[in-house]
């Protein structure tokens, strides 16, 4: 049985049970997140929603806030002497998939 579901306006396909790194949400760590459920499988039957389905529920628990590794990022103009170095680490939030149905 899995899900896709979508968060942050990207989608991730998720089972019970399952950790999955997200766009940051606003929920500390312990809190209870519901998710919007886009297609629902269990092994027989699949069900789409167009665009949500409204009676599948997705929930999961936030287990911590993080940032990813640093990413370098190096600007270059040749002949100019022109060079900038900047860095970038992204927030995300780790969530345990709880239930699907």
């Amino acid at each position: 049985m899995y899900a896709i579901i979508q968060t942050g306006g990207k989608q991730y396909k998720v089972s019970e049970g399952e950790f999955v790194d997200v766009e940051k949400l606003d929920a500390q760590a312990g809190d209870k997140v519901k998710f919007d459920v886009v297609l629902f499988a269990d092994g027989e039957t699949v069900k789409a929603g167009s665009p949500i389905l409204k009676d599948i529920v997705c929930e999961g628990e936030v287990l911590l806030q993080d940032k990813t590794a640093k990413i370098l990022v190096f600007k270059y103009k040749p002949k100019k002497r022109e060079r900038k170095t900047q860095g970038h680490r992204q927030p995300f939030t780790r969530v345990r998939i709880t239930k699907i149905g």
